[in-house]
């Protein structure tokens, strides 16, 4: 059995700094060293598996709500298991209870304000255990019941890491 490291709470904090003249701090995604095993009780909530990719940043990594630009990835809080990840995913009931049903399974949302969830359609899985990635109208679901993919963000979970590494590139020169 492969060993994980508990994120101290306490360390966790000592990695935010300070918060701004509007309140925001800034902070660091925590590496961390998750047991695989974890995954088991997430999985049993959740249609689908994550993509390879993705399964490996949440076992690698803790993080609070990030905004990509392109997207907000749902936190991946610190803890002892991985609850908090999947309470992040099944927060809003009436986008679930449309969304898992439909195939798509929520990772995140739409960029800054934007409550539009972004979710791996988990009826694309390609041969490398990818899903296509798109934006899907919350309003829609929440005041018609209907699915509507506003936008394709990605052909895979990979494919838009690497859009958003080179778009972070392309700001930093």
């Amino acid at each position: 059995m492969a060993e994980f490291q508990e994120i101290d709470p306490v360390a966790w904090e000592l990695r935010i700094d300070q918060p701004d003249q509007f309140g925001m701090a800034r902070w660091r995604p925590a590496k961390t060293k998750t047991n695989p095993e974890l995954l088991g009780p997430l999985y049993a909530n959740l249609p689908a598996r994550f993509p390879p990719l993705y399964e490996q940043l949440v076992l690698s990594y803790r993080w609070a709500e990030v905004d990509l630009q392109s997207f907000r990835l749902l936190a991946n809080p610190p803890g002892s298991d991985l609850s908090r990840l999947l309470a992040e995913v099944e927060k809003d009931k009436g986008l679930r209870e449309s969304l898992i049903p439909a195939g798509y399974m929520k990772f995140g949302k739409g960029p800054d304000m934007d409550y539009d969830p972004v979710c791996f359609d988990i009826k694309s899985r390609t041969k490398r255990k990818d899903y296509r990635i798109v934006k899907i109208d919350h309003e829609e679901i929440l005041c018609n019941r209907r699915i509507k993919v506003v936008a394709e963000l990605a052909q895979s979970f990979e494919q838009l890491v690497r859009q958003t590494i080179e778009r972070a590139n392309s700001l930093g020169k």
